[in-house]
């Protein structure tokens, strides 16, 4: 099936909208290949927060400053650096796993058993007596969850026809946003559910109950069983057949090489446009994400509040902005609400910079929480079909890697200097200025909307 998206001598977004009917759009949604999506998008999506954005909380709440989570959240950029190991993923067999499996599934099973070591480890270490063990158990869930990530955009892209990756991304990002409320909203319910005391009347380094943490964190270690059990059930993509290298550069070249090469060779000089955009898009969301948990903690907002706004409203907010932004992206064209996406996700900024003067505001908590998960559903659905549509099908985990290691690189390095200017500036400075960020999003998308490819249809089959 012709990629809309990558037809030879046309623009990215092609002038007429997919001719789809309603009824075709919506029921691919229940297809298998669909609800295989759903189940490994909450695989890919429950660590992430528990490196990130989670255990922002629990060192905040354990008294670690807010410079020193702000820079331990580079343990994110193992994500930015996945495209070094992506070749292998995507060529390397994995004796006995790929035998028993195939490349993709087993790749898959074993980047899912590291996470679970790695969420298992920081699940035993308590931060108060020291975070170098926690790093490094930390720094394993992310290279092991960056390695699953590889696997399983290759998994995804190659699972179905082009026209349907809108519907697949929608279903992942769907999964995805629902592991990171379960990896966000739910292990602070667990957590608080486990205290041996209530702690609602204190706040801070006196609340910390580091068996409340331990429990928590195992209980996300046993919801990896979601994807480890899709995994095991779904069927290998049809295997491309490639031809077998001569000797080791033969192999080195197209490995390592030849997936980079293709991307220039298509884009030739409007492949810099692409990357640029590619590199800031999601810069405001990522950002601001680090400080949002310390941010909650020094509002006063319990981990009973934060796990409950995030639990129901976040969860339909999500679901409707990642239902939307699929069917959305299939109707009316990707480039259309990829612009939609990055306007709602620096607007969404602002609404948290109008909460830090709110104080403990849980209405207004409630609200902004909403506003941001929607946005955040809709410009993740299309961001994801659009990188995507770029990626050549012979080197889809390769190519896929690298667009969204990309993705995370800039943004999670200026990230690592958050705490230090929320302590200079405070929270509703920071807020603004993120949403700032989103500003030369707006322009490169609509220059990335008038991008011509020279890829024939027949490599998108």
């Amino acid at each position: 099936m012709d990629n809309p998206w990558l037809m030879s001598a046309q623009p990215a977004e092609t002038s007429t909208a997919p001719s789809l009917p309603w009824r075709d759009a919506l029921k691919v949604y229940l297809e298998p290949a669909t609800l295989r999506m759903l189940a490994l998008g909450f695989s890919a999506g429950l660590p992430l927060l528990l490196v990130l954005g989670t255990l922002s909380f629990r060192l905040r709440e354990a008294g670690i400053d807010r410079t020193t989570i702000g820079y331990l959240s580079w343990v994110g950029l193992a994500y930015g650096f996945k495209w070094v190991w992506a070749p292998l993923v995507d060529r390397l067999p994995l004796p006995p796993l790929t035998t028993l499996l195939g490349r993709r599934r087993g790749w898959l099973l074993l980047a899912q058993a590291l996470v679970i070591v790695g969420l298992v480890g920081m699940a035993l270490n308590d931060p108060r007596n020291g975070l170098t063990p926690l790093i490094w158990c930390a720094l394993l869930v992310a290279f092991g969850s960056a390695t699953q990530d590889i696997a399983l955009d290759a998994f995804r892209i190659e699972s179905a026809e082009t026209r349907k990756q809108a519907a697949l991304a929608a279903a992942y990002q769907t999964g995805y946003r629902l592991a990171m409320i379960w990896a966000g909203a739910g292990v602070l319910w667990v957590a608080a559910w486990a205290e041996v005391a209530p702690a609602a009347a204190v706040t801070g380094a006196a609340a910390y109950q580091n068996g409340a943490w331990k429990t928590a964190y195992l209980v996300m270690a046993a919801s990896m069983a979601v994807g480890v059990l899709t995994v095991l059930l779904s069927p290998e993509p049809v295997r491309r057949v490639l031809p077998k290298a001569k000797n080791a550069a033969e192999w080195l070249q197209s490995v390592l090489i030849e997936p980079f090469a293709d991307f220039i060779r298509r884009y030739k000089w409007q492949a810099a446009l692409i990357l640029s955009l590619i590199a800031i898009y999601r810069i405001s969301d990522v950002v601001m994400g680090i400080m949002a948990n310390p941010f909650y903690v020094d509002m006063g907002f319990t981990k009973d509040e934060v796990a409950t706004v995030s639990k129901i409203y976040g969860v339909v907010m999500t679901l409707a902005g990642a239902f939307v932004g699929g069917v959305l992206s299939m109707r009316l064209g990707v480039m259309r609400v990829l612009m939609l996406g990055a306007v709602l996700s620096a607007a969404s900024n602002l609404l948290f910079a109008w909460l830090a003067s709110r104080g403990h505001d849980l209405t207004a908590l409630i609200a902004v929480v909403s506003a941001d998960n929607l946005a955040g559903g809709i410009a993740s659905a299309a961001f994801i079909a659009y990188l995507s549509s770029l990626t050549n099908i012979s080197y889809s985990a390769t190519q896929y890697a690298l667009f969204s290691s990309l993705m995370l690189l800039l943004p999670k390095f200026i990230a690592g200097y958050s705490g230090v200017f929320v302590d200079a500036y405070g929270y509703a400075q920071f807020f603004t200025a993120t949403a700032l960020l989103g500003v030369p999003v707006l322009l490169l998308v609509a220059l990335a909307a008038r991008i011509t490819t020279t890829t024939g249809p027949a490599e998108r089959q």
